[in-house]
């Protein structure tokens, strides 16, 4: 295999994977602790965290498996790549939870945003919330799609910015 350039996929499905995974396992902390509704900045900077530093593992370890070389777009494949799979077995843990364990999650978290709804904003109506819920229910899921959308670009920089520092071009000669 000298000479040529290891193919990425075996790398984006490892550690996505893991970073899934590790992302289950938060979301099960979450769940158990009763945390699984809050939405704050501090929770989803460790999501994030979480996917960020298995995309930078997956692709220092791909440098590694191909003979110590990597091009910035290997790197930016394997980045969006891990967040790809990272963010599906996320969607397939929240499916499982609101689904399964917590049935009545939906119900529950429109009642948590409504309160919080009508507190930011005291002049909306009634209608205007049903309004509003009822255009959520219809997009969904594209809402997950936009999620899995914006995972991938999330992986692409994180991807850029590690290829841009560790990269190593394969000679030409």
């Amino acid at each position: 295999m000298e000479g040529q350039d290891l193919k990425t996929q075996k790398h984006i499905l490892t550690y996505g994977g893991l970073a899934g995974l590790v992302g289950v396992v938060f979301g099960i902390m979450l769940y158990t602790q009763g945390l699984h509704y809050e939405r704050s900045f501090t929770i989803q900077a460790i999501q994030y965290g979480i996917l960020a530093v298995f995309i930078v593992i997956g692709i220092v370890q791909y440098k590694k498996s191909n003979e110590n070389y990597l091009k910035i777009g290997q790197a930016i494949k394997i980045g969006a790549g891990i967040g790809v799979i990272a963010t599906i077995i996320g969607i397939i843990w929240f499916y499982l939870m609101s689904g399964v364990l917590e049935p009545d999650y939906m119900d529950k978290a429109m009642e948590i945003a409504k309160v919080e709804a009508f507190e930011a904003n005291p002049k909306m109506t009634q209608e205007q919330w049903d309004q509003g819920v009822e255009f959520q229910k219809k997009f969904f899921p594209i809402f997950m799609g936009v999620g899995v959308l914006l995972s991938a670009i999330f992986g692409l920089v994180v991807g850029l910015i590690t290829g841009a520092i560790v990269k190593k071009p394969r000679p030409s000669y």
